[in-house]
C-alpha cells in the first residue's frame, strides 16, 4: 500500500476518532494525561485522542428522592418521611473534582438533614409547616454544597407516614373537633333565631290589628291540609282590637 495514502488514512481515523459532540445541557471537562485542562462548551468539539478524555456533566434540574427515614418527633411520636431533592450544577469544575459522586452526596446529605430537622419539631409542627420544614432542610443541605458548584434548587416533604394508632386518635380528634364546631354553630343559629321571634313578638304587641291577621295566616295553613277541624275556645269578638282613630 502507498504509504502517503496510509498515512492519510490513519490521520484520518485519529481525527474522526477525537470528534465528539456536546449538547446543549451539557457542559465536558476535558482531561489530558489526567490533568484538568478545560470546560467544553455544546458543540462540535475535538479532543486528542488517546491523549485527552473528557468527562460529561449535565447542567439541567435533576431531581432525586430521599427514602424514608424513621424520625423520632420532639413529643416522641415516631413517624417515616419522605422527601425530594431538586438541584443543578452550577459549575461543571467544582462538581467533579471537589467531590465524588455528588448524588450520592446530596442524597445523604439530606437524609441527615431531615431526620435532624424533623426530630427537633413536634408533629403537629411537620404536618401543618410543610413547605417550612422544606426550606430549613434546604438551608442546611445548601450550606454544604456552596462549595461543590451544586446550587439547591428546593426541598420537599413528599410523605408521613404515621403509625396506625396514631392514625386513629387523629381521625377521633378530627371528628370530635367537627362536632365541636357543628355544636357551636347549631347555637348560634337558635340565638340568632331567638332574636328575631323576639323582635317579631314584640313588634305584633304593639298592633292588635297584627295579632288577628297573624291568627288568620295560621288558619288559612291550617285548613289548605283539609282533613282538620278548627275549634275556638273563646269567640272571635275577646281578641284586642285595634284602638280607634279619633275624627
Amino acid at each position: 500500500m502507498n504509504p502517503i495514502l496510509l498515512f492519510s488514512i490513519i490521520i484520518g481515523v485519529l481525527l474522526l476518532a477525537g470528534l465528539r459532540v456536546i449538547f446543549e445541557y451539557k457542559r465536558a471537562l476535558k482531561f489530558r494525561f489526567g490533568k484538568y485542562i478545560t470546560t467544553l462548551q455544546p458543540g462540535l468539539r475535538w479532543i486528542i485522542p488517546f491523549v485527552e478524555t473528557i468527562q460529561v456533566v449535565d447542567i439541567r434540574v435533576i431531581t432525586i428522592n430521599v427514602v424514608s427515614q424513621e424520625v423520632m418527633t420532639e413529643d416522641n411520636v415516631p413517624c417515616s418521611i419522605d422527601g425530594v431533592v431538586f438541584f443543578k450544577i452550577s459549575d461543571p469544575e467544582k462538581a467533579v473534582l471537589e467531590v465524588e459522586e455528588f448524588t450520592f452526596a446530596i442524597t445523604q446529605l439530606s437524609q441527615a438533614a431531615l431526620r435532624d430537622v424533623c426530630g427537633k419539631v413536634e408533629l403537629d409542627t411537620i404536618l401543618s409547616k410543610r413547605e417550612e420544614m422544606g426550606k430549613n432542610i434546604k438551608a442546611i443541605v445548601e450550606n454544604e454544597t456552596n462549595h461543590w458548584g451544586i446550587e439547591i434548587i428546593d426541598v420537599k416533604i413528599k410523605d408521613i407516614q404515621l403509625p396506625e394508632n396514631m392514625r386513629r386518635m387523629m381521625a377521633n380528634q378530627a371528628e370530635a373537633e367537627r362536632s365541636r364546631r357543628a355544636r357551636i354553630i347549631l347555637a348560634e343559629a337558635e340565638n340568632q333565631a331567638a332574636g328575631k321571634l323576639l323582635e317579631a313578638g314584640l313588634q305584633i304587641d304593639k298592633s292588635p290589628s297584627a295579632i288577628k291577621l297573624r291568627l288568620y295566616q295560621t288558619l288559612s295553613n291550617i285548613a289548605a291540609e283539609k282533613n282538620s277541624t278548627i275549634l275556638f275556645p273563646f269567640p272571635e269578638e275577646v281578641l284586642p282590637r285595634a284602638p280607634k282613630k279619633e275624627s
